[in-house]
């Protein structure tokens, strides 16, 4: 009886959970098990496997071959452990070194001509394994994107053949290397954008400090121009936060020829996109869109026509940075640091306050389609502005607006202001506790909350937003004008709907 031991990971979350897999070799009946929780991908990884050996020439032997996923209690679901799984049956089968083999983890599924296909989440694979002082073996074309995960050794095989000749010495894999970063898109520029200077000052304000912004205006007035603005404002991510983005397209399967992201992500789903879709979930728990946009936008075109339950589902992620998604099987926690821009119309026709076009039930359909986003999401939401469509006469007089290049300039300075200030930390995430405030300027947000019916939470952004404006003014703390000017974007909501 012989066995052998291969390690390979599963995912929770963004996490690589490590998996080994036990082959043992013994007198019976011929057969061919694979035990531990797996599900139906993992079950067909037996004819993979067989599939793939007899193309290398070998057979299984004529006993019984038992597969153990330890933990046995840990879900295994995916094709990616074929390559663990052939790998360990070819070391219990003494075709290679059973202690050389064990000294890496594997990730990959493998074809039934021997080839090695690419998979999901070998970045955070790659991390996991350096955490246990292994190396990884994943497919050729992935070999780059594992490198990223920093001293670790790489084999990236085409197939099955030609790693079984490295480790038998009759072949040299070479070591990958990182293959980049990823291309940055090109971003529309601000210049195009003519007048609406109330929106652009928002605009700023949001990405200077990363803080929520709602637009609200008829169709035409500009509102998605804007929002397809903003990525090309917000500086890169730092190498952390790259690798953090990085790590959840990995898994989520995006992550294009491996290069790394270091420009924050830009995601606009459609309003008819499902909470699974939002907020993540399905039959595996991938990650959704408020993670895919983490240190990035999420942009919501026509809000209100989200399901309600999408909408609520928000929530959460806006507060905590984070989401989760509950499973029988177990819990699934994904970052969501996201910067959440919404654009939407005054009611359902588009036309309210334009006595000409509007319809016979204004202003009660106003009131009803707002109605559709809840007071407690409103109330998350820092800044709201109220567009109006430029006219023919003011598009053709007016002048060029400012470039994004210049924006994105003094945004730049007002980050750096923010990170030095609050280890790292944009104002949208920061305690206001830490804010230094000019006495008037508080006595001024705290009566302006008082007649305006602000919540905590509601006061609380207020003075975010503030501080941000005084970074952008290069004020070390909060003068009146400041918290003026936040709370001209403040949004009034009823207290009865907080």
């Amino acid at each position: 009886m012989t066995v052998a031991c291969v390690r390979s990971f599963a995912f929770a979350g963004v996490d690589a959970v490590p998996v080994e897999v036990q082959v043992q070799i013994s007198n019976g009946l011929p057969a061919f098990l694979i035990v531990g929780l797996a599900d139906k991908a993992v079950g067909e990884a037996r004819e993979r496997v067989r599939a793939a050996l007899t193309a290398m020439g070998l057979a299984l032997p004529p006993k019984r071959v038992l597969i153990n996923l330890a933990p046995a209690d840990l879900q295994k679901e995916g094709s990616h452990f074929d390559l663990a799984i052939a790998l360990a049956v070819l070391a219990a089968m003494d075709v290679l070194p059973r202690h050389e083999v064990a000294a890496y983890a594997a990730i990959g599924e493998l074809s039934l001509d021997g080839r090695v296909n690419p998979v999901t989440g070998v970045l955070p694979a790659a991390m996991g394994a350096s955490a246990l002082d292994l190396g990884l073996i994943c497919a050729a074309s992935q070999g780059g994107e594992a490198a990223w995960a920093g001293r670790i050794e790489v084999l990236a095989t085409p197939d099955l053949l030609s790693l079984v000749n490295h480790f038998r010495g009759q072949q040299v894999l070479s070591p990958p290397v990182p293959p980049g970063i990823a291309e940055a898109g090109q971003h529309p520029d601000l210049a195009d954008v003519k007048g609406m200077e109330t929106a652009r000052r928002a605009l700023e304000i949001a990405a200077a400090g990363g803080h929520s912004l709602m637009l609200i205006g008829p169709p035409g007035a500009g509102k998605s121009m804007l929002a397809a603005r903003l990525p090309g404002l917000l500086p890169d991510l730092s190498a952390e936060e790259a690798l953090e983005v990085s790590t959840i397209h990995s898994i989520a399967g995006l992550l294009q020829d491996g290069r790394l992201v270091t420009r924050p992500p830009f995601r606009e789903p459609h309003h008819s996109a499902s909470q699974a879709a939002i907020v993540g979930g399905g039959p595996r728990a991938k990650p959704g869109e408020v993670s895919l946009a983490h240190r990035g936008v999420l942009f919501l075109d026509e809000m209100p026509e989200l399901p309600r339950q999408s909408l609520e589902a928000l929530r959460a992620p806006i507060e905590t940075g984070r989401t989760t998604v509950a499973r029988a099987a177990g819990h699934y926690t994904y970052p969501a640091r996201f910067q959440l821009v919404a654009a939407m119309n005054p009611c359902r026709c588009g036309y309210l306050g334009d006595a000409t076009r509007e319809c016979r039930r204004a202003p009660r359909c106003g009131e009803e389609y707002m109605a559709k986003i809840s007071g407690p999401m409103l109330d998350r939401i820092d800044l709201t502005v109220e567009m109006r469509p430029v006219t023919p006469s003011e598009l053709s007089r007016a002048p060029a607006g400012e470039r994004s290049c210049d924006v994105a300039g003094r945004i730049a300075c007002s980050r750096r202001r923010q990170h030095a200030r609050q280890d790292g930390l944009c104002n949208a995430e920061t305690n206001p506790d830490q804010f230094v405030l000019a006495e008037d300027a508080r006595s001024l947000g705290e009566q302006a909350s008082d007649r305006l019916g602000l919540s905590a939470r509601g006061f609380t952004r207020v003075l975010r937003v503030a501080r941000t404006i005084a970074d952008l003014d290069a004020s070390d703390r909060i003068e009146r004008p400041h918290v003026a000017e936040a709370l001209s974007y403040r949004r009034r909501t009823s207290k009865a709907c907080l």
